[in-house]
């Protein structure tokens, strides 16, 4: 059977969930759904209690016959365990369907059923794991939801946890990796032949983006530019640590210990649309840089006036009047912010599936790493399940809108060079196993797990500049990733104090 035919229309391809929820978890004899209860009004969203009983598994008579009875056992309860897992997997999008139609005494009753089916299947990996967060999230939307006309939570980023979790989700992934040396590249490659460059990133987070590319400049050859960096991060807490400052403050003496002339400022802001191009000083004569690293999909939420200019136009517009040499955006590669709540639960299911999967198969789920970033992505998950309205952030859309979204505000695409693609490919070749892939698409780069993708990679200029026809950035001459060398540098403007960690 194909997932196709469950009692609600699907709005994606369901051949993702074989590789990115679980391999195991479509097996051959999985029986049709039951016949779902349709009011008059068409709705259809429950799941019958004996939806998947299996009285005999035929497949597995054969092969039982020539084992001895552990390895019979153990296979019957794996068996078991994937029609369970089958089983969640209908309660979880029934529970949904029940929540979309506004039927929430049928949605706590197939919620608690969800619940029951967790203790049948595996919650150390595949879809027992996953599952774990959405039924949490379902519970959290059915009985912790807030009051209507409640103030929006504020930003994830302004939770002084999220930086921590942030830190353990680099380690523990590809992700942040592939986007960080993706990203620095392009900006490398712009930066070709200036002598003075300003990167402003719109989330400097602990600044784990820039060693890379500050050693990568201090090898250039001809000499390093004079760099400035501009980093825009929320408000301190009263009485606690400027952390922008910080980040400063660590970048500083790395580009001290390096040799590189530099120079860092710290914009605090709530939100990147609180950000106009007078805050962030441009001098005149030097090569800009916007980096946007998984932030322009928190500004898609539309406003509450009508009449006020949405926050990804406000933005977008304030980055084409910079006329940056390169802007980079790395985004999911998903489709969370559809209106209607089950495609996006379906969407969002299916999605994160595939990437605890790959979390999984990259640290081994043993890591402290590994438990950090599960809870990093539990934080979106919530998000996207609990929330509605302007509470609501985590609003990934596909490549294909960023582009005529960002083609609108006048900004042209900058291909990216197959010398890019084959580095990117050699980074997550180092710091993952087998399963990711990174491919090219018109000129971008996307990160995926067994053919799923999950992140992309895009890099933009304003239109009209940067001469005739496209330029791909490539990397013939410059590599992110290289060395440091001597001890004492020219002065920086922020000081030297503590030790630089280096990522790339």
């Amino acid at each position: 059977m194909a997932m196709g035919s469950f009692p609600f229309q699907w709005s994606m391809d369901p051949a993702p969930l074989s590789s990115g929820v679980d391999g195991s978890l479509l097996p051959s004899f999985l029986p049709p759904p039951p016949a779902a209860a349709v009011p008059d009004d068409g709705t259809a969203y429950y799941a019958a209690s004996d939806m998947h009983s299996v009285p005999c598994l035929p497949e597995l008579a054969a092969p039982f016959q020539s084992r001895d009875s552990a390895a019979a056992e153990l296979a019957m309860r794996r068996a078991e365990e994937e029609v369970a897992g089958i089983r969640l997997v209908h309660l979880l999008m029934s529970c949904a369907g029940a929540v979309e139609a506004g039927d929430h005494e049928a949605a706590a009753a197939l919620l608690a059923d969800a619940n029951a089916s967790l203790a049948a299947v595996s919650t150390s990996s595949g879809i027992g794991r996953v599952a774990v967060h959405f039924t949490d999230a379902l519970s959290r939307r059915l009985f912790l939801s807030p009051p209507a006309g409640a103030t929006p939570t504020p930003p994830a980023a302004a939770d002084p946890e999220h930086a921590f979790l942030y830190h353990h989700f680099y380690e523990a992934c590809p992700y942040l990796k592939f986007a960080h040396f993706t990203a620095n590249q392009a900006i490398l490659e712009a930066f070709h032949g200036c002598d003075s460059v300003h990167v402003v990133d719109f989330s400097l987070m602990q600044g784990l983006q820039w060693p890379a590319l500050i050693q990568a400049l201090a090898l250039r050859p001809g000499g390093p530019p004079f760099l400035r960096i501009t980093g825009i991060g929320p408000p301190s807490p009263p009485g606690g640590r400027d952390e922008l400052r910080d980040v400063g403050l660590r970048l500083a003496e790395l580009a001290r210990s390096v040799r590189v002339r530099f120079s860092f400022r710290g914009v605090a802001a709530n939100t990147l649309d609180e950000v106009h191009p007078w805050m962030l000083q441009i001098a005149p004569g030097e090569a800009v840089a916007v980096n946007s690293v998984l932030q322009l999909h928190r500004l898609l939420a539309s406003p509450a006036d009508l009449q006020a200019q949405a926050p990804i136009d406000a933005v977008l517009d304030c980055v084409a009047s910079l006329r940056p040499k390169i802007f980079t955006v790395v985004e999911q590669e998903a489709d969370h912010n559809k209106p209607g709540f089950l495609d996006r639960f379906t969407e969002a299911l299916f999605y994160y599936s595939a990437v605890f999967d790959s979390l999984d198969a990259t640290s081994a789920g043993a890591s402290s790493n590994a438990a950090m970033a599960e809870a990093y992505l539990q934080r979106e998950i919530c998000d996207i399940v609990c929330h509605e309205g302007a509470a609501r952030t985590e609003r990934h859309e596909p490549l294909s809108r960023w582009r005529d979204r960002l083609g609108r505000a006048g900004l042209r695409a900058v291909p990216l060079g197959p010398g890019a693609l084959r580095q990117a490919r050699m980074l997550v070749g180092l710091f993952s196993g087998e399963g990711h892939s990174v491919e090219e698409a018109e000129g971008c780069l996307t990160l995926g797990w067994h053919g799923r993708t999950l992140f992309s990679a895009s890099a933009w200029r304003a239109a009209g500049d940067g001469g005739g026809g496209e330029e791909n950035i490539d990397s013939n001459n410059s590599n992110i990733g290289g060395g440091s060398s001597g001890s004492d540098s020219n002065n920086s403007s922020c000081g030297v104090v503590g030790a630089a960690n280096m990522f790339l």
